[in-house]
């Protein structure tokens, strides 16, 4: 599961970009998770500049 920390997330949309799975994404400067799509993979917390994003175990 993807946890995204809005107070520290800038809207960039590192992350966005290298999402293999489309699962990210930016509306209106608001970043979303389809977590039924999202495979955890981590890349998204790699490409993010200010850490905003951590794969979790949580359901």
């Amino acid at each position: 599961m993807l946890t995204i920390y809005r107070e520290i997330c800038g809207y960039c949309g590192a992350c966005v970009s290298v999402c293999p799975e489309g699962a990210l994404e930016l509306i209106d400067a608001y970043l979303t998770v389809d977590d039924g799509v999202c495979i955890s993979c981590g890349l998204c917390t790699k490409a993010c500049p200010i850490g905003a994003l951590e794969v979790t175990d949580e359901e």
